[in-house]
């Protein structure tokens, strides 16, 4: 031992033993480099199923996202186109929005988030931003029904853009969507192609608003009229997003009208209560119903 450590005399030896015990440390390390690469596997499996599961929730997430953010860029759209089709109005318009339809299938009505709060009135014409849509039926406290064009109980007065003729647009009783043009004669100038407008006979429509597009004309010689449909250019079966119209007279009419409505005459009341409460006669355990009937007076 001191021979070698002085001189190295055994250095050799120990280099070929290292050499011939390599296989040996190899093999007995077996074990321990299969633990920790089944270790290594596991961990990096389980880690990748949850990023993998993260990833997925991240996914779902922008998704949603991008679906909010595709109906928001489209209802954006749609009202712009409102409020370019607001421009060609002579009056004032109030937005609304489509809420309900009504369940009755021999009506087509739709209820709106309007009411008689908002100075709404029955017969008000009802818009989107392509065409008519139709008019308020009924008016209730914060919403109104209103009829759509399509309803064969409603006839709209139009006229052909390209020549100014005039007729009666009514809601065909066999189809749903569609609109029948009523006592056209036979000799009225009108072809599949033609665009109808409001005509604004009656005061209820605005005048030239677009209504409908003729699809179909047919004329039967035995016939006193032609049979002809138009389709609606409104979007009655999708849009959301309409208008209600007011001129002057009818804003300040239907304002004065949601006034007397929400705020009643409440020192006419009193008046009434006072006049029917007589303190000679009425103890103090008969004045409220002497106030109840009075407030029904």
């Amino acid at each position: 031992m001191f021979a070698d450590a002085r001189f190295g005399y055994l250095e050799r030896i120990r280099f070929g033993l290292g050499y011939i015990t390599t296989p040996v440390y190899w093999v007995a390390d077996i074990p321990t480099r299969v633990s920790f690469l089944i270790d290594d596997v596991f961990v990096s499996r389980t880690d990748l199923l949850e990023e993998n599961d993260d990833l997925r929730a991240n996914l779902l997430i922008a998704q949603r996202e991008l679906q909010l953010l595709e109906s928001l860029v489209s209802e954006n759209n749609r009202l712009l186109a409102l409020n370019e089709a607001t421009r060609g109005i002579n009056g004032d318009v109030l937005a609304a929005e489509i809420i309900n339809i009504s369940p009755d299938p021999y009506s087509k009505r739709v209820l709106i988030n309007k009411g008689a709060r908002e100075g709404v009135f029955v017969g008000q014409a009802l818009l989107d931003a392509n065409g008519l849509m139709g008019q308020v039926d009924e008016v209730l406290p914060l919403t109104s029904w209103v009829l759509l064009i399509t309803d064969s109980h409603h006839v709209t007065p139009v006229e052909v853009n390209r020549n100014g003729e005039r007729a009666l647009a009514r809601g065909s009783s066999s189809t749903a969507s569609e609109l029948e043009l009523v006592f056209v004669t036979q000799t009225q100038d009108i072809k599949v192609g033609d665009g109808l407008v409001s005509s604004g006979m009656g005061q209820v429509y605005p005048k030239n608003y677009p209504v409908a597009e003729i699809v179909s004309v047919f004329a039967d010689p035995g016939q006193d009229f032609a049979t002809i449909k138009a389709r609606p250019l409104a979007q009655l079966a999708s849009t959301r997003h309409v208008m209600l119209v007011f001129n002057s007279e009818q804003a300040q009419t239907s304002v004065r009208g949601a006034a007397d409505i929400l705020e009643p005459d409440f020192p006419a009341v009193e008046a009434v209560i006072i006049d029917s409460v007589d303190a000679s006669t009425t103890t103090a355990d008969q004045i409220p119903q002497a106030a109840s009937d009075a407030a029904v007076q």
